[in-house]
């Protein structure tokens, strides 16, 4: 594509949020070219270091809005709540929500990101290359430089490709943008939860599956459409560094995770062939500069423990693709209503994935957190929409992150109130 039209856009990351971009644009009325510095995913085998993904409703606004909700649902689980296993042979239970509709979606990304770029590419505007990396980028002038030797002039270049973005990157060494990232001294190993040897699920399928293991990490499972579960094991890096024998594995997973042996009879090869993956957290500002732009996590990435990355992810293109309609004139002014929009919220869905962590590996096996979280529910049943739990609100319902965590601190603040003046009322009572 040449780039003459003020309507051009160059993405750059084939990921799960360049792509949809590119889909959203191309309904505009944009030409987009899509440069992805690794190869086509389509052609390349679905193993490999990709945490499952749990669709919630930021995600399925987004994906509703350019009609791709139905394509996507068909490939996914429903998960309804959580299973808890605590090293006795009853899995506890907790529902996501009270009503029908307050469901997850369990999803590879393989298999999204695969039908993601099919339906992008199918519309006439977008064009996809692959590998083919950026290696520098004139923000000033809206011109991108490709391996292969591609030099592209636009109007809008997006930054979609990733944690470790080249197009943020490039806006720090302009000194154009600043960035704090964290990495935690914990990692993980992916493992396979295979179907039973009658093709069934080995555990209930319909439900994320948790391990909380204290000061012995984490382990998660989500389900597949073939009644397999794609597990991820969280440990501190000093325990990972030690677990490389059969016998070690075989030990740890005995004395910390011991269903899991049963459920997963490939798992201590599997640990040994797989390599670490590594979590981060990135805080950038500004996202934006003249017609420079960063969505998804090459902005604001998250640890993955409230499941949101992908889902604020797809919220970033919905809410551009509305600031540059509602500003089609003025490409600066549309990016800049984009960062005021969405920078603050995935600032605290930032604290909130970290938070998260905490409980789902420190808390779960406590009655007296499970407890709150059933009292939370009830109220949520009882009252409607009077009381929305922190959880009900980020997943099942597209409240801002920053507006849900006020609100949920002041619902707590209530109920201790309430809880302070009973304790108060009671003796009084008993003594008329």
């Amino acid at each position: 594509m040449s780039g003459q039209s003020d309507r051009y856009a160059v993405i750059v990351g084939a990921g799960l949020s360049g792509s949809l971009m590119a889909l959203y644009l191309a309904r505009r009325g944009w030409r987009v070219d899509v440069y992805e510095r690794r190869g086509d995913p389509r052609l390349a085998s679905a193993e490999g270091r990709s945490i499952n993904l749990g669709l919630s409703a930021r995600g399925m606004r987004a994906l509703a809005a350019v009609g791709l909700l139905d394509a996507v649902l068909a490939r996914s689980v429903p998960m309804r709540g959580r299973y808890i296993h605590t090293g006795g042979p009853e899995l506890a239970y907790q529902p996501y929500g009270t009503r029908a509709g307050e469901v997850l979606y369990s999803i590879l990304r393989a298999d999204l990101n695969r039908l993601l770029i099919d339906h992008a590419e199918a519309h006439p505007a977008v064009r996809f290359t692959f590998g083919q990396g950026l290696t520098a980028l004139e923000p000033e002038k809206g011109i991108a430089y490709f391996q292969g030797g591609a030099t592209v002039h636009a109007p809008l270049i997006i930054g979609a490709d990733g944690a470790n973005s080249a197009v943020r990157g490039q806006l720090e060494q302009h000194g154009l943008t600043t960035t704090s990232i964290t990495v935690p001294d914990w990692g993980y190993k992916e493992l396979t939860i295979p179907p039973a040897d009658d093709g069934s699920a080995r555990t209930p399928l319909e439900g994320l599956h948790v391990w909380p293991g204290g000061g012995h990490g984490l382990m998660v499972a989500h389900p597949n459409v073939e009644n397999s579960f794609t597990a991820t094991l969280f440990l501190p890096e000093r325990e990972l560094s030690r677990l490389d024998t059969r016998e070690a594995v075989a030990g740890f997973l005995a004395a910390y995770y011991p269903d899991t042996l049963a459920l997963m009879p490939d798992g201590v090869d599997e640990w040994l062939r797989h390599p670490v993956g590594h979590l981060i957290t990135v805080r950038t500002r500004p996202w934006h500069h003249k017609g420079v732009v960063l969505i998804g996590d090459a902005a604001h990435a998250v640890y993955p423990f409230y499941g949101q990355g992908m889902n604020s992810s797809f919220e970033d293109c919905l809410v551009l693709d509305q600031c540059l309609t509602r500003h089609a004139a003025d490409l600066p002014r549309a990016l800049a209503e984009y960062e005021r929009l969405r920078k603050r919220h995935t600032d605290v869905l930032a604290e909130l994935s970290e938070r998260n962590f905490v409980e789902l590996r420190d808390k779960l096996r406590s009655p007296w957190f499970r407890l709150r979280k059933q009292v939370d529910l009830v109220l949520h049943r009882l009252l409607g929409p009077v009381w929305l739990p922190l959880y009900t609100m980020v997943s099942h319902r597209a409240v801002p992150y920053a507006t849900a965590r006020l609100r949920a601190r002041l619902q707590e603040l209530t109920l201790l109130t309430l809880l302070g003046l009973a304790v108060i009322a009671l003796p009084l009572l008993l003594l008329r």
